[in-house]
């Protein structure tokens, strides 16, 4: 009887490295973490992330890897390699080469969100679309575009950062060095900057007042709109207003039939997707009004970043005819 082909999917964090075994129908048939330990040389995290997915793969009686998808934060599809990734001290990493000596088989890589986008293709809700974005929302802003049925990745294997487009060139200092990008208003620290500059620019009574340094955090934020504080929902108004304007931006470049909104500042539901929507209807090119749809991620988002990495590898095993 043949073994079951199944993949290993990587997302490589700043804090932890999640890994995990994908079958072709997007279940998650084990999984694990360990630290990442960016301050440490890239090799050693690998030998870790080997002993820990050997010790997965024995368990799983019946399977044979197939390949490997690997999500982290600046990996460049075409190359391979990570390039200055935020958080991890590690200036470029070889992904191809540093898995080389644990696994004889293929590897692709791309960036957090476009393995989250190439996942809402194949296992989530995106079944069946070609033209779609995926927006992650998280501490900061990530994106993945698909257009006719491919991730967009451009000439440089970096295209998608609509969290980089501006919002205000005289605004909020960024990671990246520049000042007013989307992903400094529009994500869960983006959020509590705003509440931050409400609290100071005026005296109005805010459940949210009086908070000691360190104490704010956007589900406090998202539990006072919920009480009704007036103060945290506009600061969920202004969030989704900046954000649905720049995706009446985005529309206007690729066109989509749908985009998912992911990750954990989507979970205020409407308090975030009404403004969104309302501001990214009043903003659209009148020819595409009314025909975007706004919706939830369709990808269970305790495995998203699994599945996602997971879906890369099995896209790129279908397209060499090797699935």
């Amino acid at each position: 009887m043949q073994n079951l082909p199944i993949v290993l999917g990587i997302d490589i964090g700043g804090t932890n490295t999640k890994f995990g075994f994908v079958d072709r129908e997007g279940r998650c048939l084990a999984d694990g973490a360990i630290p990442t330990l960016g301050d440490q040389p890239p090799g050693q995290m690998f030998q870790r992330l080997h002993a820990g997915a050997a010790e997965l793969l024995a368990g799983l009686d019946g399977c044979e890897l197939a390949g490997i998808g690997v999500g982290a934060p600046n990996a460049n599809y075409y190359t391979g390699t990570i390039d200055l990734p935020p958080n991890l001290s590690w200036p470029w990493v070889d992904l191809r080469a540093e898995l080389a000596p644990h696994f004889q088989v293929p590897v692709a890589a791309t960036n957090d969100a476009n393995a989250a986008a190439m996942g809402e293709m194949l296992f989530g809700a995106a079944r069946g679309m070609r033209d779609f974005i995926v927006i992650t929302l998280g501490t900061g802003l990530g994106s993945g575009i698909v257009v006719n049925g491919e991730v967009v990745y451009g000439f440089s294997g970096f295209a998608g950062e609509i969290g980089h487009t501006i919002v205000d060139p005289a605004g909020r200092l960024c990671g990246c060095g520049r000042r007013g990008c989307l992903e400094v208003y529009a994500s869960a620290s983006g959020l509590m900057l705003t509440v931050a500059e409400l609290l100071a620019g005026n005296g109005a009574p805010s459940l949210l007042r009086g908070l000691e340094p360190g104490q704010m955090t956007s589900k406090l934020i998202f539990e006072a709109a919920q009480a009704g504080d007036r103060l945290a929902l506009e600061a969920f108004d202004r969030t989704g207003d900046l954000l649905g304007r720049k995706l009446a931006d985005a529309v206007a470049y690729t066109g989509p039939e749908a985009i998912f909104l992911f990750g954990g500042l989507v979970s205020a539901g409407d308090l975030l997707f009404d403004p969104t929507r309302r501001a990214m209807e009043a903003n659209l090119l009148n020819i595409y009004q009314g025909t975007v749809k706004l919706l939830h991620s369709g990808v269970p988002e305790g495995k998203a970043a699994i599945l996602g990495a997971g879906a890369l590898i099995w896209n790129e095993l279908a397209r060499a005819g090797r699935n």
